[in-house]
């Protein structure tokens, strides 16, 4: 079997990634391997600590803090979430998901915090980008890869939602993306603090994630990496440079996907996981929540029509559960999910494992997959 070294290194030689850090923890032991360099000339080495854009790996993250809330007492599962969320007291849906926005019909429920972290509440992107209430999505709410500086502050983005129908009636489908985005401004009301303050209250201050928030304070980003996209013949093109859109907070701290991370930091998170809730002898949530947290929650049907996930795979709450074993990383019970920005992060509770993988090139390039699916090997024992 290669090194995890070895694994990174192939994909950095052959140009797909100027470079990576990988962890993978198992049994009270962690490899980390940093390979290649943070941009593509010349730059600083990767190092453990170096911090990266991790995109969708938050929505885990924003669940948790989600949870939190219900531990609490603030809120709770089945609760409608209009009390908070007046804007969503009384959505309307289009009539089919062919339908143009304009024909509409009122939703059959509420939404409840349930719908939004299982994203059943019928906001999201399904498998087919060319429905009419889908664009609106990208237009006026930004949904799209990440550009924190190009969306609107909470309480107008909220009033744009408002005036966007529904795809689907609230618990029929799973939509991708915006549910997450959606609880970030729920934790923020219902907390009374911004997302930022609350997460770093809650979750990263006792978990010692010092590394991960909205934006790079200019002390750091010597730490953090470039971020691109492959273009033509996969020649990496530069989305965005570590003095660029992260340097500042934004005014729409992105729920779904707007948190810069490090791998010993998201270590830390999936150790909590694995750890049913809890850090030291200090409890961060009990262990049903993650237990609820990290189940499938989907039927059968909804998998299947989400076009999304791979065979086997399901729903929790911000991320992804396996069902049944296909590929020999794929154990039942293995939660996590993947960042649009060449991100990785599942724990698989059966092993008590961690695998991290970051990069800094979005997943349509053309070689990144297999970069995803070399790293699982490795961790696999294949």
């Amino acid at each position: 079997m290669s090194t995890l070294r070895e694994v990174l290194e192939t994909h950095v030689r052959d140009g797909s990634v100027p470079g990576a850090v990988g962890l993978v923890a198992r049994g009270g032991r962690a490899d980390v391997q940093a390979v290649g360099r943070a941009d593509t000339g010349g730059g600083a080495p990767m190092a453990p600590d170096s911090i990266f854009r991790i995109a969708s790996l938050t929505k885990p993250i924003t669940a948790a803090a989600a949870m939190m809330l219900i531990e609490d007492g603030r809120i709770g599962l089945d609760a409608p979430v209009a009390p908070w969320l007046p804007e969503l007291a009384s959505p309307v849906a289009v009539r089919t998901p062919e339908s143009p926005v304009d024909d509409v019909v009122p939703a059959t429920r509420p939404i409840t915090v349930l719908d939004l972290l299982t994203f059943r509440a019928g906001y999201g992107f399904p498998s087919d980008f060319s429905l009419p209430a889908v664009a609106p999505l990208f237009l006026e709410l930004k949904q799209a890869p990440p550009q924190p500086q190009a969306v609107a502050a909470p309480d107008a983005w909220m009033a744009a939602l408002s005036r966007i129908p529904l795809l689907h009636q609230p618990g029929e489908a799973w939509l991708y993306n915006t549910c997450s985005d959606i609880l970030g401004v729920l934790i923020a009301r219902v907390s009374g603090q911004s997302l930022p303050e609350f997460l770093a209250e809650r979750l990263f201050e006792p978990l010692g994630m010092a590394d991960t928030g909205f934006e790079v304070p200019a002390q750091k980003l010597d730490r953090f990496t470039s971020y691109y996209r492959a273009g033509e013949a996969g020649v990496l093109e530069l989305v965005d440079a570590p003095d660029g859109q992260w340097s500042s907070m934004p005014d729409f701290p992105s729920a779904a996907g707007g948190l810069v991370s490090t791998v010993g930091d998201w270590h830390a998170f999936g150790r909590m996981l694995l750890a049913d809730g809890t850090v030291g002898d200090r409890p961060l949530l009990t262990s049903e929540l993650v237990r609820q947290m990290t189940t499938d929650h989907l039927t059968p049907a909804q998998r299947k029509a989400s076009g999304l996930f791979t065979e086997g795979q399901g729903w929790g709450f911000g991320g992804s559960v396996d069902v049944e074993r296909t590929d020999p990383w794929n154990v039942p019970g293995r939660y996590g999910w993947v960042g649009g920005t060449g991100t990785t992060a599942h724990i698989v509770p059966a092993t008590g494992t961690i695998a991290i993988m970051l990069s800094q090139v979005e997943m349509a390039g053309p070689q990144h997959p297999m970069t995803m699916r070399d790293f699982w090997r490795h961790v696999a024992g294949e």
